[in-house]
């Protein structure tokens, strides 16, 4: 039985040390990198955080990109007009920090870098989705010189407009990085279902768990893993079944860190027995 690489997400700041340092002293070497700012994609950092994944001796995933600029409101109202590229006035801009974000991580040698793009309309009519998928193309053909791969931040869309929209961008070198929490949150999957729509396109995978929404104006709570409505068990049975070939990083957004922590290591160690 196939057995899957356990981690958590790593988030960068300006001792790349210490980022890979908290992952380490929970026993973990498998990680993905996240940047929350852009200025910190420096030649200079490149060589700190390749010389601090060495000492660590680190394994990096993925690069996940979540610097845009501009507004961005994370409910089901105003997330639709402020969040990725979505809205018109901050596209162009939010596309070059993509390009600059993803030629950040072709310094460290990693292949996949994972974007929100926001809200992607259900109807393949909408001129929003048409501007959509011509900046989404653009960009992965941007990255697929360097041999890169974009992977979407599932669950701010349902699985089968997900689907399309790989499918219309037509590059080859897009997928998906299944957030479980996420299709939870904004109440469009089950994700363990949700494989059997977009499975072949899921190249990495965040293990975050949560309760669906019941108020339409907001997204859903993000608890820890086991406690929410994520059947873990079928979504690796799921992976498996697809031959899955990267790794369950966990992410656990909560703002006290020896809580967060626990639940890290609570959370690897109910991954690895299934």
């Amino acid at each position: 039985m196939k057995k899957f690489p356990v981690g958590t997400c790593a988030i960068l700041n300006a001792d790349p040390e210490i980022t890979f340092k908290r992952a380490a002293d929970l026993g973990i070497t498998d990680v993905q990198l996240i940047c929350l700012d852009g200025n910190l994609q420096t030649d200079d950092m490149a060589k700190k955080i390749l010389a601090a994944k060495e000492k660590f001796g680190m394994k990096i995933y993925a690069y996940f990109w979540s610097g845009a600029s501009g507004p961005g409101t994370w409910d089901m109202y105003e997330g639709q007009r402020s969040l990725g590229l979505i809205p018109a006035a901050y596209r162009a801009q939010r596309l070059k920090e993509m390009i600059d974000g993803a030629a950040f991580a072709h310094k460290l040698g990693i292949r996949d870098v994972i974007t929100h793009v926001g809200f992607t309309p259900e109807n393949p009519l909408d001129p929003a989705y048409s501007d959509l998928v011509t900046s989404l193309r653009h960009y992965c053909n941007i990255i697929k010189e360097n041999g890169q791969r974009h992977l979407f931040e599932a669950g701010q869309e349902t699985p089968i407009t997900l689907l399309r929209l790989i499918q219309d961008i037509g590059t080859g070198n897009a997928g998906i990085n299944l957030d479980t929490g996420n299709l939870v949150l904004w109440g469009k999957a089950n994700p363990a279902d949700a494989l059997h729509v977009f499975g072949k396109y899921v190249w990495q995978c965040h293990c975050k768990d949560a309760r669906y929404p019941t108020d339409p104006r907001y997204m859903g709570e993000e608890v820890k893993l086991g406690t929410g409505h994520v059947d873990f068990k079928r979504v690796v049975e799921g992976l498996r079944k697809l031959d899955f070939k990267g790794a369950l990083i966990i992410e656990r957004e909560v703002s006290d860190s020896a809580e967060q922590a626990r639940d890290i290591l609570e959370a690897k160690a109910y991954l690895e027995s299934l």
